[in-house]
């Protein structure tokens, strides 16, 4: 019998222990990463279309149509979506010099829909490349162009860095979410462009050549149609590839049901993602013998964290009581160095990029924001993912992600130890 439990307890220490070490490996390879700035490219500029998807974005929508438009030459073109507006986006973006058009399907509704409508407006002119832009996000000075000639020059997806800020007067709660993004969006890309791999899309900041987004099937009302969309292309020979000069930076909702929301939409995504693509993006990349799916495969199907370490230590205290009980040490010790191993990754993370971000004190709020997570996994298991697109209730500061963008530039380099 203790033979037959010792195998069982290893079996899922083990299995746990694959998502950790992809994690660590993924965050100090990501801390250590110096991406070089390209130089600029004598080739002609693509003629560029700008797509921004916005259901009733009247509060913040001016600010950022006004930062695209600066970067766009005449013969680009900035298309917004106005997709089921009950507020002044249209006329808001109209006025802001943005080409308008309006969508009302009460039935169909969501980003996956809009972004769909949207491209059947741009295809009777097609453009070069197809940047997708989030109504709510600004876009650092330059960050246009690059996306676009990166996906240009290499016929393939381009995915921006792309980070959230939290409020002028966060939370802790708020604060370590920020530290979660960006761990999840900066650190972890970036150590797989430093093994040479493609990365996931998150959702904006996102540059398509238009041929290559053509053959991208509809993600309909997925929650996370980005990610989805991004594997798909991934599967067709178009793997993503990172931008890390790029920047785009939006705000994380201020009110808790807002942030809930918001958060509930990621996380049921990202885990029905993982279960549905996960083992298949793996099978693909093993049978065709392709690193770039495998390392796809392994980076998507490392757990939301909360959900992991939540898992681990549930996992450690059940071994650790059978350990007590006459059991083979070892799958509590794996457990073990697996919480050790997420918080090692994570803390080189935030000392690398996260020290202006989030205070060293900031930290100690980790657990409560662990605790505030698991209702959301419960759901998920209890009752199913969340069904069908729901807004995001918008921070009360629409223009704070401008000034954020301008500062994300200088915060994307790893922060060394001389710099204080």
């Amino acid at each position: 019998m203790n033979i037959l439990i010792d195998s069982l307890l290893l079996s899922l220490a083990c299995l746990a222990a694959v998502p950790c070490a992809v994690f660590v490996c993924e965050c100090v390879l990501g801390a250590l990463y110096a991406p070089r700035r390209r130089p600029t490219s004598q080739k002609a500029r693509p003629r560029i279309a700008v797509l921004v998807p916005a259901h009733d974005e009247a509060a913040g929508i001016t600010h950022t149509l006004s930062g695209l438009r600066a970067q766009l030459s005449a013969a680009d073109v900035l298309l917004v979506v106005a997709d089921n507006c009950s507020d002044d986006t249209a006329a808001l973006a109209a006025a802001s010099g943005a080409r308008v058009v309006e969508r009302q399907d009460t039935e169909r509704r969501g980003k996956g829909y809009a972004l769909v409508f949207g491209l059947e407006q741009l295809a009777a002119q097609p453009p070069d490349v197809v940047v997708i832009v989030d109504a709510d996000c600004a876009v650092s000075e330059g960050g246009i162009e690059r996306i676009a000639r990166l996906a240009h020059e290499t016929d393939r997806p381009v995915q921006a860095d792309y980070v959230l800020t939290p409020s002028a007067r966060p939370s802790g709660r708020s604060v370590v979410s920020a530290l979660a993004f960006l761990v999840k969006n900066r650190v972890r890309p970036r150590g797989l462009a430093a093994l040479g791999m493609p990365c996931l899309l998150t959702g904006t900041g996102m540059g398509f050549p238009w041929q290559v987004l053509r053959k991208a099937p509809p993600t309909n009302d997925h929650l996370v149609e980005d990610m989805v969309m991004g594997l798909e292309l991934a599967l067709l020979g178009y793997a993503p590839l990172l931008c890390p000069d790029a920047h785009v930076t939006s705000a994380l909702p201020e009110r808790a049901g807002a942030a809930n929301t918001q958060r509930r939409r990621w996380e049921h995504g990202h885990l029905a993602t993982l279960i549905e693509q996960g083992p298949r993006l793996l099978w693909q990349g093993l049978r065709q013998r392709r690193a770039e799916l495998i390392a796809l495969a392994l980076d998507l199907m490392v757990p939301p964290l909360s959900l992991l370490v939540a898992m681990l230590l549930a996992g450690f205290t059940l071994a650790a009581g059978a350990w007590l009980l006459g059991a083979s040490p070892l799958p509590a010790l794996i457990l073990a160095a697996g919480v050790l191993g997420i918080a090692l990754g994570a803390g080189v993370g935030w000392f690398a990029y996260g020290r202006d971000l989030v205070r060293a004190r900031d930290l100690l709020a980790i657990p409560l924001y662990v605790l505030w997570k698991l209702p959301l996994y419960f759901g998920f298991f209890t009752r199913g993912r969340q069904r069908g697109w729901q807004r995001t209730e918008r921070s009360a500061e629409p223009a704070r992600a401008v000034e954020s963008a301008r500062s994300a530039e200088r915060s994307a380099e790893p922060a060394r130890p001389e710099d204080g």
